[in-house]
């Protein structure tokens, strides 16, 4: 057994380490669990003892953060990185009952993901051709690929040239926890993609770039480098904002998009999720949700009877 930590601040300092350097998770989620364990350290005082802090004073900072107004989201986000703080430190013996071990989550309400529809995503990918606000082959490529891949935004900003087979019609990523997983692309998705890769070595050359190109990314942005995650927000905003489909989405609409249309189309729901990369067959199940309220939606404009006729509406 290492040497205990002093307070609860080195532990979570000790236990941020361990996280990054043995286990190997991202920087972001590194990052979440630091901002979480910093609101535990500032409500129970970070220079105050391991085995001084008790489950009433866990659920202390629940309250705390609840009554301050944040999100069950949050606070089950806070209780999650609170009970792996606990969990570490007792497999190290650094304290010897666990608090955190019987910490409830809140209640939270239970949103469908927003999606667009057919005819929507249509619009927005081919707004990049109608309204040629930004760079016109690039934005269609990404919004083609973003539909037809189910990838996740940070997913898209990682992609390689390296990583797609030679007629691009599959692709392999890297996903949350560092899991790998292949990707397919449908005709339009790898037709956007051959119009485009021509500029981006042009592109690449204007900027001092080699004939092989001095930058891997697939998606460039206008100097050359890397699009970043944020610069692909950007792209979308424009682009769903007031000047392109005034349908605002964040990219995780596509993802959406993509799931709800594989799924209404008859696709299996354990090879949805491994297209997503969801570990958990439960998170894909949220999707059948969307395709039957839309058939249950269908079926009240469509049928005589259905609920969305006024009294006294025959239907003839």
């Amino acid at each position: 057994m290492s040497c205990c930590p002093a307070c609860l601040s080195d532990a979570i300092e000790e236990f941020l380490s361990y996280q990054s350097g043995v286990r190997g998770l991202s920087a972001n989620t590194v990052t979440g669990y630091r901002n979480d364990l910093a609101k535990l350290a500032s409500l129970l005082d970070g220079q105050r003892p391991l085995d001084s802090i008790t489950r009433e004073d866990l659920r202390y900072c629940i309250g705390e953060l609840t009554v301050a107004g944040a999100a069950a989201s949050s606070v089950n986000r806070f209780v999650a990185a609170v009970r792996s703080l606990f969990s570490y430190c007792r497999r190290f013996e650094y304290i010897a009952v666990n608090p955190a071990q019987e910490l409830h989550t809140v209640k939270q309400p239970k949103y469908l993901p927003k999606f667009m529809t057919i005819s929507e995503v249509n619009q927005l990918c081919a707004a990049p051709e109608t309204t040629a606000l930004l760079w016109t082959t690039r934005d269609k490529a990404l919004f083609e690929v973003f539909y037809s891949s189910g990838c996740r935004v940070s997913e898209i900003a990682g992609l390689t040239l390296e990583d797609f087979s030679p007629d691009y019609t599959s692709a392999l990523v890297r996903g949350k926890g560092g899991k790998d997983r292949r990707v397919f692309l449908a005709q339009n998705a790898v037709a956007a993609l051959k119009e485009y890769l021509p500029e981006r070595q042009e592109r690449l050359l204007r900027h001092g770039g080699t004939v092989r190109g001095s930058c891997s990314a697939l998606f460039l942005n206008n100097h050359g480098g890397s699009l970043t995650t944020r610069g692909i927000r950007y792209i979308l905003s424009r682009y769903s904002g007031v000047e392109g489909t005034n349908n605002p989405v964040s990219p995780h609409a596509f993802r959406h998009t993509f799931a709800t249309a594989m799924l209404a189309n008859g696709a299996d729901v354990r090879a949805v999720q491994e297209m997503l990369g969801h570990s958990s067959i439960s998170t894909t199940q949220r999707y059948t949700h969307i395709t039957t309220a839309q058939l249950v939606k269908t079926y009240n404009q469509a049928h005589p009877h259905g609920n969305s006729r006024q009294d006294g509406d025959s239907g003839e």
